[in-house]
Order: structure tokens, then sequence, then C-alpha cells
């Protein structure tokens, strides 16, 4: 049962990778190449659109993936086995992945949805792991 915790986290830290997708074809688009590679901040005033947003969505998924983490480590050490916690554990990465295409095609309702979704499953998490410790 724990097991979901630790998929979770892994699945949730490859959707994080993930995220490099958009933000690398943005950056070629722009005119990324070896040449420039010293200062890929300096590009981006140069990104398309979308690759602004695939910037700003991979900042996103790091801080996602910092409250994510340590919620499901709580979860495994307290050996929490809640349907509610299961499903969140499963939830997020899901929620992480359609949160990304929403954010990088511009779609702001989808993105907040998701985005909120998201950080419910990790709270969920977090409240679940604490609540069987009482």
């Amino acid at each position: 049962m724990s097991n979901v915790f630790a998929i979770s986290l892994c699945l949730s830290s490859f959707v994080v990778l993930i995220s490099i997708i958009p933000l690398t074809l943005g950056r070629l688009k722009a005119g990324y190449s070896i040449e420039n590679m010293s200062a890929p901040r300096a590009l981006f005033d140069k990104l398309p659109e979308f690759g602004k947003r695939a910037t700003w969505c991979h900042q996103n998924c790091w801080e996602s993936i910092s409250l994510h983490a340590p919620a499901c480590l709580l979860c495994l050490i307290i050996n929490t086995d809640s349907f509610l916690s299961i499903f969140a554990a499963w939830s997020h990465p899901i929620l992480r992945l359609f949160y990304i295409i929403a954010y990088v095609f511009d779609i702001p309702k989808a993105r907040g949805i998701f985005w909120a979704s998201g950080l419910l499953s990790t709270a969920i998490l977090f409240k679940e792991a604490l609540w069987q410790t009482l």
C-alpha cells in the first residue's frame, strides 16, 4: 500500500522532467544553440509566447514538487492507508501533467483548475498523514 506514495513521488518528479520538453522547444524556436548556452535566461525576451509560458510552467513544476515530495515522504513514514490519501497520491501527477498542457496551450481556466486540484491533492496527503498520527 505504501508503494503508492513512492510511485506518486517518482511520477510527479518525472512530470517535472516532462515540463522541460516545451521549454526546450521554445528555446530552440528562439535560436538557442551551443554558442549561446552560457546565458539561456538572456534568451527569455526572444522566446515565443508558448516558450515564455513553458518557462513559467517549468518553474511552477519545481515549486509543486517541493511541496508534494515531503507530503509523499510523510505518508510513507507514517504508513498512511486511507482511500483518500491513495486517490490523492495517484491524482497529483496526472493533474500536474494536464496542468502543463493547459499552461503551454494557454487555457487559463483549465490551468487554474488543474493547479488548484494538484495543490489540494498535496494538502490531502499532509492532512491524511497527520490525521492518522492522532
